[in-house]
Formats: structure tokens, C-alpha cells, sequence
């Protein structure tokens, strides 16, 4: 800055000093003051937090030492039962998780299982480490049961209203519990046996926690399902269409005539539960439920205003029913789960026309209907035209479990069959055909009996003149409403499971005509047939 620029001061210009004299006489500014004070806060706030880490250091040590301790005591534990688990000799009696070797206790845990609606209750049973278990198992449902553990214990088939016990052993590890008879574990009869503490463990401390003692009961607790069945890692190998067919040629046929109909109006019958075993082809069986001795049941007919009067005997190994659709019953009184060796009586009156399911009612009624229980009731409605010929085709579905065993039930849940019939047997009217004249009226009355695949019935190269559908003509003769007179006519009559119907056709020409259910997919499994058609 030159001196013309300096700034208007009266305040003299003090003289430059020497570095020893700012050394030797430090000049107390107000700028100096105030960096004094700095120094001053800032010492302070070093000396705060020296005491915070101090005291952090001291709270971080008196919570350490605890845990360590712990940490110490879960290290021996840990080391004891490693050393257990290598020698194996002893009272110990098995291994529990991650390679723990548990000892007897010498003391027994007692459980009592009940059965309600298709659960066992309760359906969790908790049993310290070592403890041996015994479970008195009473059957409070309205069908057979029994109840089988994962480590191979088990009870009989019991009766409603029997009691059967179950010694399970010494608890080594949590286990899974079930009834065996089909389609009951998937229904929910499972139940779960967990293990609590560990052997070292299973003394007081566990006993007390768990309510056993030296010879106790205890309830258990209730938590619900324990998981599904794995019945499908066996299961037989479906047969191939060429062995399906194969078979069809080598047994009789069902017959599917349906029978002319007399003028009684009291009917009497006798449906006998029996178990047996169907080939379905070279090397592969499977276990069937029947009604006397035929899947699909006997079919029974009548008309309007008729009384069925039906003993049902049980002579199989397993409660087993009967719900006719026909009949306008109370369910718990005729319609109730019968024993091995019990017979029940059930009258009905057909009140309305049509074709009719009747199956075993008893659960699980998928499975039931499955390995083959159900039939058809056919009860004609007024006014029926003339025909040379009347046949029933009632379609039903197999779901293979193992090898010569009854279905698989997570299969049958599933919804996806492994094979699909009418009359029982996949590809039978293709080996033995039903038969129609050239120009003559007939008349096929058809169910589905599920329990799960829908049919839409179709004659290739064929046209229904009439089709009668869950009571009511859809066509008929070639009229419909709003179609003028002969116009008309269907190509396929749609039933989902339970529902029933007729279709009436008169075919000009000789041939073999392929009836089919046209769900493609179901045909290439065994709803397929052939209708052979002569001059």
C-alpha cells in the first residue's frame, strides 16, 4: 500500500519489534485473551471425556466378566456332552441333536391321546431327554384308528370307544406320530413328540419344567399339525397306455347293459365291503374297496316314487359307509361309519329321476372313492323314448401308491390322477366294445363319480340327439329352445364329479365309433372306449 493510501489514523504508528521482544514481552491483545480462554474450555472437555471412557471402561468390564462366566460354563457343558457322545457305553440309551449322547433317566413320562373329529389331540407331546414314554391312546372318533411313531412303536387298529398303550421307549430324540390307515394322516392325524433339554439335563430341573416325575402324567400341549406324509417317494411306476391296454384285453369287461326294468315298487339289496387287489398290468397291483366285489359298484335302477331298501354289511378291515345321492336321508342316521363285522340298514325312496352317485361317506371320502367305492343309481324319468339299447359308463380315477396298495393320498389332494376309467378299468371298451345297429336309437346314461377330474363326454364322429343333464332335458330329439324343429343337436355332455346325465344317438353308418372323455389328457390316461356300430 503507498502512503497516499494509508488510512486516516490519529493513533500513532508503533515501532516494529524484534522476535526476542515478542518473546520476552507478549502483548496481552484482546485477541490473545480471548485464544487464552480457548485453551482453557478446551482442556476441560479433554478432561470430560477421559472420566467418560474411564467409566465406560468400568461399565463394560463389570458386564463382561458375567458373560464370560456364562460363555465358560456353556464351554464345559458343551465339552462334557462331546465326551459323552464318543463313548456310547453305559445307561446312555441313544443320540439326540448335534452329536449329544443321551442318558436314561430311570423316569417315565405318561401322555394320553385322544382322537377328535380327524386329529389327534393333543397333537404335541413334549418328554425331557431320557425319559421313557408310554401314551395311552383312547379312540374317542367315529371310525378305526391306530397311532404309529417314527421310531417303529405302534398300537393295533382300535375300535371307537377302545384304548390301546403305546409304549414308545426312551426319548432319545423329537419324534413324528401318525395313523397308518389311508388318507388319515393327510387328513391331520399326526402328532409330535418333542424332546426338551438334553440328558444331563432330563434330572429335576427338566422334570419339573416338562410336569414329569418319577411315574407322572402330563397332557401334553397343543400345536397344531406336525407336517404331511411322504407315502408318494415308493409309489409303483404308472403303467403306460400300451400296458393298460394290454391288460384290457386279458380281463373280462364290466358289463355296462343297463338291465330292462321291472314294475316293482319295493327293491332289496345287499352291498357286501370287501378289500381285494386289481391287476392293472403286468407286475402292478393296487388294493381296491368295493362293494361287492365291483368297481364301480352294482348299479341299482328304478323308477320315480321306487323304495330301496339296502343292507350294507362291513366285512373289510376298516370302518367303511354309504351315501346314496337318491335318497333324502338324515346323514348321521344312515349314513354313519360302520366296523369290521357290523351291517346297517338303509331305505330310501327315489323322489326325483335321474342318474344318481352313491359312495362310501367315511373319511377321508376322497380316498374312499379313490380305491374304488361307488356306484350309480339310476332312477328313469317319465316319458323315456324307445331304444334298442341302454348302456351306463361311470367314470372314476386311480391314484397308485405302492405297489399292491390302496392309493396314494397327497396324490389324490393333488387332483392329478394317474389313471382315468369307465366301469373301473382303463381302455376295457376298446378291447371289448359296446355294440349299436346301424340307425337304431340308444341311450348312454353317464356319472362322474370323481372325487376330483371333470368328463366331457364326446362320440367321435357322432351327435347327440338328446341330452338330459341333472334333471333336465337339454335337447331333445333335435329341439331346443329357440332352434327351429330338427335342427339342433351336441357334441359333448359336460359333468362335473357327482353329476349325471343321458344322451340319446342313432348313428347312420357302420363303424367303430371312439366315445372319449374330451379333456384330452384324461382320455390318454383310460377314459377312452369304443362304440361299434353294425348294419
Amino acid at each position: 500500500m503507498t502512503n497516499h493510501e494509508q488510512p486516516r489514523d490519529s493513533r500513532p504508528t508503533p515501532a516494529r519489534k524484534t522476535e526476542s521482544d515478542k518473546n520476552s514481552h507478549p502483548v496481552k491483545s484482546r485477541s490473545e485473551g480471548t485464544e487464552t480462554k480457548g485453551l482453557t474450555l478446551q482442556q476441560g472437555f479433554q478432561l470430560l471425556a477421559g472420566i467418560l471412557i474411564v467409566v465406560a471402561l468400568v461399565v463394560a468390564f463389570v458386564m463382561f466378566r458375567p458373560s464370560a462366566a456364562q460363555d465358560a460354563t456353556t464351554t464345559d457343558s458343551a465339552s462334557s456332552a462331546a465326551s459323552a457322545s464318543g463313548s456310547g457305553s453305559g445307561s446312555r440309551s441313544g443320540s439326540g441333536s448335534a452329536g449329544e449322547s443321551i442318558e436314561a433317566t430311570g423316569k417315565t413320562t405318561t401322555a394320553k391321546v385322544a382322537v377328535e373329529g380327524m386329529s389327534f389331540t393333543p397333537s404335541d407331546i413334549k418328554v425331557p431327554a431320557g425319559n421313557k414314554l408310554v401314551i395311552t391312546f383312547t379312540n374317542t372318533g367315529n371310525q378305526r384308528h391306530d397311532l404309529v411313531l417314527s421310531n417303529g412303536a405302534k398300537t393295533p387298529t382300535i375300535a371307537p370307544g377302545d384304548t390301546a398303550t403305546l409304549e414308545a421307549g426312551v426319548i432319545t430324540s423329537s419324534l413324528e406320530g401318525w395313523c397308518s390307515l389311508p388318507g388319515h394322516r393327510q387328513m391331520g392325524m399326526s402328532l409330535t413328540i418333542t424332546m426338551t433339554g438334553t440328558g444331563a439335563m432330563s434330572g429335576d430341573s427338566a422334570g419339573g419344567s416338562s410336569g414329569s416325575t418319577g411315574s407322572d402324567s402330563m397332557e401334553g400341549m397343543d400345536m397344531g399339525d406336525s407336517g404331511s406324509d411322504s407315502d408318494s417317494t415308493n409309489d409303483v411306476d404308472t403303467p403306460t397306455m400300451a400296458a393298460l391296454q394290454k391288460q384290457a384285453k386279458k380281463e373280462k369287461a364290466y358289463d355296462a347293459e343297463l338291465t330292462t326294468l321291472d314294475n316293482k315298487k319295493d327293491r332289496y339289496y345287499t352291498l357286501t365291503v370287501t378289500e381285494g387287489t386289481q391287476t392293472l398290468s403286468d407286475g402292478v397291483t393296487r388294493q381296491v374297496w368295493t362293494y361287492n366285489k365291483t368297481s364301480p359298484a352294482p348299479t341299482l335302477h328304478g323308477h320315480v316314487g321306487d323304495t330301496f331298501h339296502v343292507t350294507l354289511v362291513n366285512k373289510g378291515t376298516m370302518g367303511h359307509s354309504i351315501d346314496f345321492h337318491a335318497g333324502q336321508n338324515n346323514p348321521k342316521t344312515v349314513m354313519k361309519t360302520i366296523d369290521p363285522g357290523q351291517s346297517l340298514e338303509y331305505v330310501f325312496t327315489a323322489s326325483h329321476a335321474g342318474i344318481w352317485l352313491y359312495h362310501c361317506s367315511t373319511m377321508p371320502m376322497s380316498n374312499h372313492i379313490a380305491n374304488g367305492m361307488y356306484g350309480a343309481v339310476v332312477i328313469e324319468p317319465k316319458g323315456l323314448s324307445d331304444v334298442t339299447a341302454q348302456y351306463v359308463l361311470v367314470q372314476g380315477e386311480m391314484y397308485l401308491g405302492k405297489n399292491g396298495g390302496a392309493a396314494d393320498a397327497n396324490k389324490v389332494a393333488s387332483l392329478i390322477p394317474d389313471i382315468v376309467t369307465f366301469n373301473g378299468r382303463a381302455f376295457q371298451y376298446d378291447a371289448h366294445p359296446l355294440t349299436a345297429r346301424a340307425g337304431k336309437r340308444i341311450r348312454i346314461w353317464v356319472l362322474d363319480a370323481g372325487p376330483n377330474a371333470a368328463l366331457s363326454f364326446h362320440i367321435v364322429g357322432a351327435h347327440f340327439n338328446t341330452v338330459w343333464k341333472e334333471g333336465a332335458y337339454l335337447l331333445r330329439d333335435n329341439d331346443s329352445s329357440g332352434m327351429s324343429s330338427g335342427e339342433a343337436a351336441s357334441q359333448a355332455l359336460g359333468l362335473q364329479p357327482a353329476e349325471g346325465g343321458f344322451v340319446e344317438l342313432t348313428i347312420p353308418d357302420a363303424g367303430s365309433y371312439t366315445m372319449v372323455n374330451h379333456i384330452m389328457s384324461l382320455a390318454e390316461k383310460g377314459a377312452h372306449g369304443t362304440l361299434k356300430v353294425t348294419k
